[in-house]
């Protein structure tokens, strides 16, 4: 065994698939790329994500107490990393990148119907976002293309790296 540097931990451990954020307040709806989030419960569904008090994103969230959580396609990996190396203050990023709007029907945040899968998301904790940024969401709504159900999607390793999904394989589970 080597140390590693702690500022490396999290490429260890990076959590789920790279993710795209929608909020809608006091302009032109805006996206953002995520990779900080996990699952918390199972029904009805909460997701704790980190949102940067620098994003642009943050104060729409804050304020509305709503956003989308959009699953995109590893097809769309170039865009997605597109979206984050730039703000929703400076650039209207659904214009930007071609992206297509959908509406919501729990939310005022759009749907990005590039992606294959849509969680309409209400905040429901806020007390570690002074802390660390950590707003806990419930999903209200979920949405998913049948036809591009199986689609495979990207993790975040950091430093500019990236994991498609592999392999599938299926094991007995007890769970529920």
């Amino acid at each position: 065994m080597k140390d590693l540097p702690l500022r490396d931990v999290y490429r260890l451990i990076e959590p789920g698939p790279v993710v795209l954020l929608t909020t809608s307040h006091k302009g032109p709806a805006n996206v953002m790329t995520m990779s900080w989030h996990m699952m918390v419960d199972f029904e009805p569904p909460l997701i704790a994500c980190v949102v940067s008090d620098r994003d642009h994103s943050f104060t729409a969230l804050r304020a509305t107490k709503e956003c989308v959580v959009a699953i995109p396609p590893a097809e769309m990996a170039e865009t997605v990393v597109a979206i984050g190396n730039c703000s929703g203050r400076d650039v209207d990023k659904f214009e930007a990148f071609h992206l297509t709007k959908g509406e919501a029907e729990k939310v005022s945040a759009p749907l990005v119907v590039d992606c294959f899968a849509n969680i309409e998301c209400k905040v429901v904790d806020t007390r570690l976002v002074n802390q660390y940024c950590l707003f806990v969401l419930q999903g209200v709504k979920a949405w998913i293309d049948p036809a591009r159900r199986g689609s495979k999607t990207i993790h975040h390793k950091g430093m500019g790296s990236f994991i498609v999904d592999g392999e599938t394989i299926e094991l007995d589970s007890k769970m529920p």
